[in-house]
């Protein structure tokens, strides 16, 4: 079996981790980095700490608009399956890269795989949502990470090749996780466990917006802890272009690598994001996660009470991070840690 699997950000490198390993027991493997995240430390820095095999082509995209973006990736993708020529094409999560790499393989007729398949945040106005539907219209395979993705995919009638295997990212922090207590950022940042909020920002909605990313970097201002915010060059650019200024409690890094960002997150007394993976690696940590959004497509973190949605409303931030302290049993949302095996599987058997 020859694959060819498409990633481009940081949270598909992450879940292309584990798989890619399944994988390579018995099958080819060929890696397309769309360049969407190129910045060492969201790029290079995955791939050497996952040890996933460099990629056997950089598209080299960059950053750019929605149109521009996956127009030039369609393009390189296409240009590589026409030469490679797999059995299947395996896309990850709801990037423009994983849009891109769907439209080529389907156009192409190229048998299509999604991994992490069936998310909803049902609000259109997320680039991701758009992502989302249009990827899991056209894939072939479709491998949910939970019974919800099932449900809304049934919801949207598509029920061939649907496969509740679990999530890869609780695959990949399993691996991980006894690796990341060695990383020292704590030592190099002067912490103590569980004094600090971990925040990160990487939204249009929230960077893009100046009045949401004021209210956002207020609240954060006005907590009494210590807060580390790795800074996404998105955010980081916005700051700088709407001249907003970080409080003088917040302590701003460069993106840190995987490892280290595990260290933070263990070791955080609550994270204030607006990312879907990180309220994932929240919970499955058992840290309490503020989620700067209205809404999510990680439903369940919040029906079982690990998980608050604060938008961006600057008391609310502040409110959540004194009071909110989750003390409800977890449930095995995501799966067993074997959905990497259960996938290749699945795969072989085609």
């Amino acid at each position: 079996m020859k694959t060819v699997s498409v990633v481009g950000a940081r949270p598909q490198f992450i879940k292309c981790a584990p798989v890619s390993r399944e994988l390579r027991k018995n099958a080819e493997e060929i890696i397309v980095h769309t360049g969407q995240h190129y910045d060492v430390n969201l790029s290079q820095s995955f791939f050497d700490e996952l040890h996933i095999p460099n990629p056997d082509y950089n598209l080299g995209v960059g950053s750019g608009t929605h149109g521009y973006q996956t127009g030039a990736m369609v393009k390189g993708i296409e240009d590589i399956l026409l030469t490679v020529n797999p059995d299947i094409v395996l896309v990850y999560g709801d990037t423009n890269s994983t849009l891109a790499g769907a439209l080529a393989a389907a156009k192409l007729r190229i048998p299509l795989a999604h991994i992490e398949a069936g998310l909803r945040s049902y609000n259109k106005d997320m680039p991701e949502e758009i992502n989302r539907v249009l990827t899991d219209h056209c894939s072939d395979l479709l491998f949910c990470p939970t019974e919800t993705a099932v449900f809304n995919l049934k919801k949207e009638n598509i029920y061939q090749g649907v496969h509740l295997v679990g999530d890869v990212m609780y695959d990949a922090l399993l691996y991980n996780i006894d690796l990341a207590q060695k990383s020292h950022i704590l030592e190099q940042l002067y912490l103590e466990p569980k004094t600090y909020i971990l925040a990160t920002l990487h939204r249009p909605s929230n960077t893009d917006n100046p009045d949401a990313l004021k209210r956002i970097i207020t609240g954060l201002s006005q907590i009494d802890n210590t807060v580390v915010f790795p800074l996404h060059p998105r955010t980081r650019k916005a700051l700088e272009t709407f001249c907003i200024s970080l409080g003088g409690n917040t302590l701003a890094t460069e993106p840190v690598g995987y490892l280290d960002f595990l260290k933070l997150e263990s070791q955080a007394a609550a994270i204030v994001t607006d990312s879907g993976g990180i309220q994932k690696e929240a919970y499955l940590l058992r840290i309490p996660c503020i989620t700067v959004r209205e809404e999510t497509e990680w439903v369940k973190t919040v029906e079982d009470g690990w998980n608050i949605l604060v938008g961006t409303d600057t008391d609310l931030i502040v409110k959540a991070v004194q009071e909110f302290r989750p003390d409800k049993e977890q449930r095995q949302l995501f799966g067993d840690g074997t959905a990497s095996r259960k996938i290749v599987q699945i795969l072989e058997e085609q």
